[in-house]
């Protein structure tokens, strides 16, 4: 079975943390990090969850198909 790359997955959360805690404001997103905890396949639905921090944002992304964290431990820097 293939899977989604790994950088296409660590986009599709970039995505949604410039959407949602920057407004599409990219002089506000300065730097992220996240650890691979499972694959994704293709057609799969990820719904990044996000915490708001003092020095940032706390993330992760889970696959609603399979009710699994697939990044996890992500930290953003956003201004």
């Amino acid at each position: 079975r293939p899977i989604l790359h790994g950088l296409c997955t660590f986009g599709v959360a970039g995505h949604a943390l410039l959407k949602t805690c920057c407004d599409y404001d990219v002089t506000r997103f300065h730097r992220i990090k996240a650890r691979f905890s499972a694959p994704v396949y293709p057609g799969e639905t990820i719904r990044t969850e996000v915490w708001r921090l003092r020095s940032g944002v706390a993330f992760r992304c889970r696959v609603i198909e399979r009710d699994l964290v697939v990044i996890d431990n992500g930290f953003a820097d956003v201004g």
